[in-house]
């Protein structure tokens, strides 16, 4: 319950000892025709991934920032193509709608091709590792909490501001200059491609870090490795029952335990959970329990934040805050589910 144990590399990152993933892909070069078939894309990707794993290890076992020339057709470039076709039959998420976003039609989400954003700011309210964090509000979701605290923006994804890759990316690099320690993409699933965009322009060294509900596809989870350095992720239930009741979303267990593992392999995680009014039995201890025998190695943010917004007041049971005891039990809980990196 003190330091972080487990954000090693993002640290040194941050630090500017060590270059962020999205600069290791940048110098894989790749040669691919834009207009080749999907399939055939992802052939390439798969292949020229393992280079990327290679040096990757080689820079970090030298622990030293080496110069990278950025190749002029890269792996990231690939991604972003990759990326772009996903938007053709979204499958961005795992509720894989199937529209086609760039013609003008809408999921469950509701957004099309142009990704926009709320805000932009140094946010302090963060884990303490992280602030001040360069926070990027995107709007719109792929979930439907009944206890969102941002269904200002969430329900609204029209709102806000264009989300313009090259003119992020110069506010990202400004942000790094007046102190930031990262880039903290918050909601980022259906941006997946605009996000590919923007990272692909930052010219500083700065981690990156995927603020998420974890439900994104196993196609995007194969796009963010060699991108995202931390996954700050949402592990909210440990059942589907919970998950359909209060976010609208199914086979959430399956799909974010998976999202989590691939994660694990490449990149550092905190994991934030929030716990719920009487869901210490259904959702708490399962998931301290999991991520104790199944991704050790990661930062846990048990989190006593829970607000009952407005639209909770049709469930009973979640409309009220935590009670004292329920906190001392939940503190309990991970205690003896063994978790290594606790944050309270």
């Amino acid at each position: 319950m003190g330091d972080p144990k487990f954000l090693n590399r993002y640290f040194k990152v941050e630090k500017d000892e060590l270059p962020a993933r999205f600069r290791i892909v940048k110098n894989i070069p790749v040669d691919f025709d834009s207009s080749a078939s999907v399939e055939d894309l992802w052939k390439i990707h798969d292949r020229e991934i393992g280079k990327y794993r290679e040096l990757l290890e080689s820079i970090d076992s030298n622990e030293k920032n080496i110069e990278l020339p950025e190749a002029t057709l890269s792996l990231l470039d690939l991604k972003i193509e990759i990326a772009e076709r996903i938007l053709e039959n979204c499958h961005m998420c795992e509720r894989r709608c199937g529209v086609n976003r760039r013609e003008g039609e809408k999921g469950f989400c509701r957004l099309l091709e142009t990704s926009r954003y709320a805000s932009e700011f140094l946010h302090m309210g963060e884990e303490p590792e992280l602030v001040p964090s360069h926070t990027i509000f995107f709007t719109g979701c792929v979930f439907a909490c009944v206890y969102c605290q941002n269904w200002d923006i969430s329900t609204r994804p029209e709102s806000g501001n264009e989300a313009d890759p090259e003119n992020l990316a110069r506010i990202i690099r400004e942000r790094r200059y007046e102190g930031a320690r990262n880039v903290n993409f918050v909601t980022p699933t259906p941006h997946a491609h605009s996000i590919l965009k923007i990272i692909d322009r930052v010219l500083v060294n700065t981690p990156m870090v995927w603020n998420s509900n974890m439900y994104h596809s196993k196609e995007v989870a194969k796009l963010l490795e060699g991108v995202i350095d931390v996954y700050l992720a949402d592990f909210k239930y440990d059942n589907d029952n919970c998950a359909r009741k209060y976010s609208k979303v199914e086979d959430y267990l399956e799909v974010v335990k998976r999202d989590h593992e691939i994660a694990y392999k490449d990149a550092e995680i905190i994991i934030r959970h929030l716990v719920l009014p009487d869901h210490l039995e259904c959702c708490t201890r399962p998931i301290a329990e999991w991520v104790a025998n199944h991704i050790p190695e990661v930062r846990f943010n048990l989190m006593f934040q829970y607000t009952p917004y407005p639209r909770a007041s049709k469930y009973p049971e979640i409309d009220r805050r935590l009670t004292s005891e329920e906190k001392r039990r939940a503190i309990e809980i991970v205690e003896e589910a063994g978790l290594e990196d606790v944050l309270i």
